[in-house]
């Protein structure tokens, strides 16, 4: 069995079973890149149609989402330091900046739900033009992850506080993270694509 572990490697891929959960999560990342590629897509072809609608400069609002990018990718770098806390093998400091990009996360959720409600007191829903159908469905898509991923992340620190730190539950750890680091690249290419290029077109 793949009950042999190799201290010479990281705590996440010390056994074969953690590293062949750790490819397959690889697998489904290139899944999800799919599916926001073709969310990207279908913005790319509906983003201008405004149908009289509120256009991008009409709507959004540069310091709520410069916010909503510092608190993401302040919450990227927080949580490479608990990958690194886990590999030193230091639980408490692994928690705290584990639960420090949760709440970063969820000061992002926070601020997200706050700019979509500001947008329907502009008059600005789904149903207003294809460019916010397609821009909702892929905010939305993506805040939805983000709301999974904190939800999977409180999950994973009670299994940590039960457990302690194992190859398994460093293997874990180590995936989680990976899925939030796709979380910010995904957000960098709506902040620049979707925000920027809005504003200024």
């Amino acid at each position: 069995m793949s009950a042999n572990v190799n201290h010479s490697l990281p705590l996440e891929y010390q056994t074969e079973q953690n590293r062949l959960n750790i490819l397959g999560f690889w697998i489904f990342l290139g899944a999800e890149i799919v599916l926001f590629a073709t969310l990207f897509a279908v913005y790319g072809v509906l983003g201008h149609r405004y149908a009289g609608g509120p256009t991008p400069s009409d709507i959004f609002k540069l310091n709520d989402v410069l916010i909503e990018t510092l608190l993401l990718l302040t919450s990227s770098f927080t949580c490479g330091l608990a990958v690194f806390f886990m590999r030193q093998r230091d639980m408490k400091k692994l928690l705290v900046w584990f639960i420090i990009t949760l709440l970063l996360g969820a000061g992002f959720l926070f601020m997200e739900i706050r700019e979509f409600i500001h947008y329907v007191h502009e008059g600005a829903t789904m149903q207003t033009s294809a460019f916010l159908s397609s821009f909702f469905v892929l905010l939305g898509t993506h805040g939805a992850h983000v709301t999974f991923g904190i939800i999977w992340a409180i999950m994973l620190i009670i299994q940590l506080l039960q457990r302690g730190l194992t190859p398994m539950t460093a293997r874990k750890m180590f995936i989680i993270s990976l899925y939030w680091h796709f979380l910010d690249v995904v957000w960098i290419f709506i902040f620049t694509f979707v925000y920027l290029k809005g504003m200024v077109g």
